[in-house]
């Protein structure tokens, strides 16, 4: 065991939260204090030096994760800090995910006016999902003050409720945790409950996670710099009243009374009924601050305030400060010297973060291997993780080495120096000590060190060329990092895409993957201005894939390359960076490509109707191959809502336990491995969430009826153990049901029967040979064993079938969502032919048999479909919306032109602001930020995230027919495309198939250019 000593003093921490609460400006303050003079504190909170690249500084908001050391000296101790910036726009969480998986501890922050918004919910859970230390600072405290004008008492009812709600947030996080663990004790052996179990879980989920008295709560103005903890105050006030430090900070938050004549502090019970007061809280903190601001800020207030507390507190401020004419900078210059900023945070930061060893040791279940301990002594294991790729310019890196030396570049790989830009990989050292010029294995996330030579594709041998230390934007060379260091890598670039786990040995079970909030939804074709310029594009695009944790680079089956990205913002800025960086070519850029699905009507009130139309098979579309030896038979029914939801969501999973490798399933199958308790079952999870959906959808629907709802149930379990595949990709939300085994063919035809093999799989059916009892022996009186025989071998051609229409609906190619189908196939003899020798010698004029049974099975599903009132389902966006009363108007008008459904609107307590939440269809929500900020003057803003799928009422086919609708829309001839029509047709344009409409709009009218009629 080496010596771990440094080790303690090294804190890891990232700062997270919502859009412009504050973090690069907080981040400025603490590099000004303690970045070794890179930033003079009079240019903190302007100069935002962590943003450095170009289009963050004209935005005005972080892009990327960047990190930089910092130097705290505390009690004669050096401690070092490793200070990760995070972006907070919903575009770029994956950044967030990256410095998240890095650090060991978070500081969230929120903003003071504005409280929790969906990216404070995001943060907190991947806080969750990582295992990090959160501490909570709550910004913008002054805005309290000078722009709410709010009094003291009102400002701490504001600031209690913000504390409830974040703790609220991370509760309901512990309380699924804490049922999951509870039911799979209860679902375990009872011998292996015990009472240090329960006893453990009940005390984990009692305690708020956030508490002023705990010291993980400061409030702070990062703009002026100043902030405190109730620690800090405490000390103040520990000679005047003559109290305890102790006593004060459990006194300084919450119903704690300070009573001047006997000198006690007494509970909200020990009150009189008159008494009027105030939270010592509001008394000793918030009082004292008011009277600052207000002292400086308005023109009756008391000017000599500022010299009570630079006398109280013995503070040095320079004259010419004090006599500056602005009253805002001499605000800042005393506020900044009595409660420092950077002081308060590195405090707690020290204080309750914890140091690599003790975080390691904690996250041992995510990291799975043995690095409790953050060893750094040379002879132990080395292991690092690198959470993602970075570009720098090739001039951008240092050019002499740590003794002083020159770096010669031109020895790189060839493909850095001809793009002029260096990959570095950004990563954390976990254990061991990693040197510059060490041979290392990388390994991937399916990695597995107990299966040997299986796995030597997960397993690279790289050389690390360069180590350096960041500094925001610069890099400093050094010759090795240690454990608990964050440090960027040169010579990775061939062997690393986006993530991996680097170790010295092979013996090492790799970090889990990446786990990214939400996926890239946003999808565009991209193609060179010039068509000469296409193998700079094609290199382009492989470098910013290298270069972004989470852009996607695929080429459609049109052969377009197609570019997803996670919104507008984000996009645009891989559009900016392929243009000037990587390819350094002209683009043409399409309109965003939106995904729909295809659904048919269901009639939720009738569902047990359904499912007995369904077994009845009374309503079915028929087709019959070319050669007319197989009747196809189809019906198709819509699965319920909450069970198309589960199965979508579980696709992965479902692609594991069937053994369907998806190129999804290997860069996710960690993030849905997470979310299960260890040791359970995968299949038994999944088989969990599925009926869990679909009892949930029954008893909702049949609240008053319980037999109806038994019904049902029966019902829906005598279907479920009948899967015989899932379309499309193996893996979508679409069953296909096996026969009725009591159905009869007509004369001597056979019925393919299927097998139930995906709900063997999924657990849902025990005996699997249930379904075939009995199968030969009936049929062979009537046919010949070679027909039944050939029966079998044309079950994968209907399944092949399924899988191709649920892949491309009928309404325009898009994949079907949430059907299930039944396909009765009757398989008749060869007319005039006995002996199944000379039926495989007959030629076919047709085709291939196994063709035409594909062929015919995919057309009768679309069929069946188009035949059962269609729908057209479209993804949906949450949006988040904040705008002050004035223009309220004008973002509801907005909304109405993008299709938007609200969901509720709410007032901010103590602020004239407006709080909307509402669901924006995603193919109407391109351009919907700066339409909303040119309507509004740029007063509101608004936050978009992927929420879910949604089926459009209206009927694409729509034609009046009853009297009244006729009345209301005319004719059909003059009936206008519904919106789900022109959805339609816009898709159908794009993939070039073909559209109704007309091409004469008006016969009878002579159109010219001098009369306009």
């Amino acid at each position: 065991m080496g010596d771990n000593s440094g080790t303690e003093n090294i804190r890891n921490i990232c700062i997270m939260a919502h859009v412009d609460h504050g973090k690069t400006t907080l981040a400025d303050h603490l590099i000004a204090a303690s970045g070794g003079g890179i930033l003079h504190p009079k240019l903190a909170g302007r100069l935002r030096f962590m943003d450095y690249l170009d289009e963050e500084q004209r935005r005005a908001i972080t892009m990327k994760s960047s990190s930089i050391a910092l130097q705290y000296e505390r009690d004669s101790i050096n401690y070092s800090i490793n200070l990760i910036d995070s972006p907070g726009h919903m575009d770029f969480c994956s950044e967030v995910s990256t410095a998240a998986r890095l650090s060991d501890g978070a500081l969230i922050l929120v903003d003071a006016v504005e409280g929790v918004h969906i990216q404070t919910h995001a943060v907190l859970r991947q806080c969750w999902l990582e295992k990090l230390t959160p501490c909570l600072v709550l910004n913008k405290i002054d805005r309290l003050i000078t722009e709410l004008e709010l009094e003291p008492m009102e400002a701490y009812t504001k600031l209690l409720r913000i504390v409830h709600e974040v703790n609220g947030i991370v509760s309901a996080y512990k309380s699924q945790k804490y049922l999951s663990d509870v039911d799979s004790i209860l679902a375990g052996p009872s011998g292996d409950i015990t009472d240090n179990d329960n006893i453990e879980l009940i005390e984990d989920d009692e305690e708020d996670t956030f508490h002023p008295q705990k010291g993980n709560v400061a409030f702070v103005c990062a703009l002026d710099g100043w902030g405190f903890r109730i620690q800090d105050f405490a000390r103040f006030y520990v000679s005047k009243l003559g109290a305890s430090a102790n006593a004060l900070e459990k006194a300084l938050w919450g119903p704690r009374y300070f009573i001047p004549k006997t000198k006690m502090i007494v509970g909200k019970k020990a009150l009189g009924a008159g008494s009027k007061a105030e939270p010592m809280f509001v008394q000793f903190v918030l009082e004292p601050l008011w009277k600052v601001y207000k002292g400086s800020l308005t023109s009756g207030g008391d000017k000599g305030i500022f010299e009570k507390v630079i006398k109280s507190f013995h503070l040095s401020v320079p004259a010419r400060e004090l006599q500056n004419k602005d009253p805002k900078v001499v605000l800042q210059a005393v506020m900044s010297r009595w409660l420092p900023l950077s002081g308060t945070i590195l405090s707690m930061v020290i204080d309750y973060m914890p140091d690599p060893i003790s975080a390691q040791s904690f996250q041992a279940e995510l990291v799975r291997s043995s690095v409790e301990t953050c060893d750094l002594s040379p002879e132990a294991p080395c292991v690092a993780f690198v959470s993602k790729m970075f570009a720098v310019p090739v001039k951008m890196l240092p050019q002499r080495g740590p003794n002083g030396e020159l770096i010669n570049y031109s020895t790189d790989e060839a493909g850095e120096v001809e793009s002029e830009e260096c990959f570095l990989a950004f990563a954390r050292v976990f254990s061991g000590v990693l040197s510059a010029g060490q041979r290392i294995f990388v390994l991937s996330a399916l990695y597995d060190p107990l299966k040997g030579e299986s796995m030597q594709k997960h397993v690279q041998v790289a050389e690390l060329q360069s180590l350096y230390l960041m500094m925001g934007q610069g890099l400093k060379v050094v010759s090795s990092a240690k454990a608990g260091n964050l440090v960027a890598i040169r010579g990775l670039s061939h062997h690393i895409l986006k993530s991996a786990t680097l170790s010295s040995t092979r013996n090492c079970w790799p970090f889990s993957s990446m786990a990214f909030q939400v996926a890239p939804t946003l999808r565009v074709a991209i193609e060179p201005t010039d068509p000469a310029d296409m193998g700079a594009l094609v290199k382009g695009l492989r470098l910013l894939n290298h270069a972004d944790p989470f852009v996607e680079v695929a080429v459609s089956a049109r052969g377009e390359h197609v570019l997803a990205a996670a919104g507008e913002v984000h996009l645009e800025r891989c559009i900016k960076d392929l243009k000037d960086r990587f390819a350094k070519v002209q683009l043409e850029v399409s309109p965003p490509l939106v995904s729909y699905k295809e659904t048919i009507e269901g009639d939720v009130s009738g569902m047990l109707e359904n499912l007995r139309a369904f077994s009845r098979r009374s309503d079915y579309v028929e087709k019959t191959t070319p050669n007319g030896r197989c009747i196809i038979r189809v019906h198709v029914m819509k699965l319920p809502p909450t069970l198309t939801k589960v199965l979508d969501e579980s696709s992965d999973l479902l692609g594991d336990i069937i053994g369907v490798k998806s190129g999804q399933t290997s860069r996710s199958l960690e993030t849905q491995r997470s979310n299960i308790v260890e040791n359970e079952n995968p299949t038994e999870v999944l088989k969990k969430r599925m009926m869990g959906a679909l009892e949930s959808d029954i008893f909702s629907r049949s609240e008053n009826d319980n037999e109806h709802a038994d019904k049902c149930k029966a019902k829906w379990l005598k279907f479920l153990k009948r899967i015989w595949a899932l379309g499309p990709r193996e893996i979508g939300p679409n069953f296909l049901f096996t026969p009725d085994f009591k159905a009869k063919g007509v004369d001597d035809s056979v019925l393919i029967r299927g097998s139930s093999h995906v709900s063997e799989k999924l657990g849902l059916i025990d005996d699997s040979n249930s379904n075939k009892n009995n199968t030969f022996e009936e049929t062979s009186l009537h046919v010949s064993k070679e027909l039944y025989m050939e029966a079998e071998r044309l079950e994968s051609s209907i399944v092949s079938g399924f899988e191709m229409a649920t892949a491309a609906g009928p309404l325009c190619d898009e994949p079907m969502w949430g059907l299930a189908f039944v396909i009765e196939a009757y398989l008749s003899p060869l007319v005039g032919h006995d002996d199944d020798s000379e039926i495989h010698k007959q030629p076919e004029q047709y085709g291939i048999f196994a063709g035409q049974v594909i062929t015919a099975v995919k057309e009768a599903c679309r069929a069946a479909v188009l035949q059962n009132r269609p729908r057209l389902v479209e993804a949906m966006y949450f949006c988040e919306l904040n705008t002050s009363t004035k223009y309220l108007g004008d973002m509801y008008a907005v909304l109405a032109r993008r299709r938007a459904r609200v969901l509720k609107e709410e007032m901010q307590e103590g602020s004239p602001f407006f709080t909307v939440h509402a669901y924006v269809p995603v193919s109407e929500s391109f351009g919907f930020s700066d339409e909303l900020r040119r309507w509004t003057s740029g007063a509101a803003s608004a936050l978009l995230v992927l929420s879910h799928w949604e089926a459009l009422s209206e009927d694409p086919f729509f034609v009046p027919r009853t009297e009244e609708e006729i009345e209301e829309f005319g004719d059909g001839s003059s009936v206008l495309p519904n919106v789900a029509r022109k959805l339609i047709n816009a898709v159908r344009r794009r993939k070039g198939l073909p559209v109704e409409e007309k091409v004469v709009q008006h016969g009878t009218k002579q159109r010219t250019r001098a009369r306009k009629v």
